[in-house]
């Protein structure tokens, strides 16, 4: 049975060692989002809305659901990454998840109660860079299967 276990964790594609550290990394956000001094203003966080001053970092705008979001969707990359077709439906449904909500960001206003994620220009940034980095890491990994 050993012997199994580490075949399985040789066998692991590409793809599934990416959505595995892309999703590590959602969950070291999630965590640190609710640690004190490592989110600025973490007195102020509220449960959601733009009346949250707290700053992951000190940049990025966080609320206790944000963190939230960013746990399940660690959690979510981790269980998806047991398969190589799972890895990569994670990478190319996230990279159209995280580029949905950069089309949010940059639609509405953040001062409203539209922002309810909430989000800042610095989370609009990385939230476009990582929707297309996670899309064409999908794609590509995709697209090796294909010719394999």
């Amino acid at each position: 049975m050993a012997g199994m276990h580490e075949t399985v964790r040789a066998g692991r594609t590409p793809a599934q060692t990416v959505a595995i550290v892309i999703a590590v990394v959602f969950l070291l956000v999630g965590v640190l989002g609710f640690i004190p001094g490592i989110t600025t203003e973490f007195d102020s966080m509220t449960f959601a809305g733009h009346h949250s001053d707290a700053l992951l970092l000190g940049v990025f705008a966080v609320s206790i659901l944000h963190n939230i979001v960013h746990l399940l969707y660690g959690i979510v990359g981790v269980l998806m990454a047991r398969t190589a077709s799972g890895a990569v439906a994670f990478l190319i449904g996230g990279g159209i998840i995280y580029l949905g909500l950069w089309v949010y960001g940059i639609l509405i206003d953040q001062d409203t109660t539209a922002n309810f994620v909430p989000v800042n220009t610095a989370d609009n940034w990385l939230h476009l860079v990582l929707g297309a980095v996670m899309v064409g890491l999908g794609m590509m990994f995709s697209s090796q299967r294909t010719r394999s």
